[in-house]
């Protein structure tokens, strides 16, 4: 169950450390640059705890897929980025995809 919580948590700090590159500009602020190097390092370390029981197939699955379907929600309701039909179900595939490799059998 912990080894869960690392994932989760890496997840989140993942989206925060994305969103921070946005605020970064390009590196040029330096509050939000700093921020994007914390929480990319708390990320992967959370990761990489998480990988003790599960899979690395499995974990960066649901870490990448996750963190991309919430950053693009974020970068919808935040930053007015366009949404679209071809965008929504490009992101239901990658969910999909993420719960068919749950579901495929491997024993965690």
């Amino acid at each position: 169950m912990a080894n869960i919580l690392f994932l989760i948590t890496a997840i989140i700090f993942e989206v925060a450390g994305t969103t921070m590159m946005k605020f970064s500009n390009g590196f040029t602020v330096l509050l939000p640059t700093i921020g994007l190097f914390v929480f990319y390092a708390i990320s992967f370390s959370c990761l990489t705890m998480s990988l003790r029981t599960i899979d690395v197939s499995i974990a960066y699955a649901i870490w990448s897929g996750f963190g991309t379907a919430m950053i693009a929600t974020i970068g919808v309701i935040f930053f007015h980025e366009q949404i679209n039909p071809v965008k929504i179900i490009s992101l239901a595939f990658i969910i999909l995809g993420v719960v068919g490799l749950n579901l495929s059998g491997v024993k965690h």
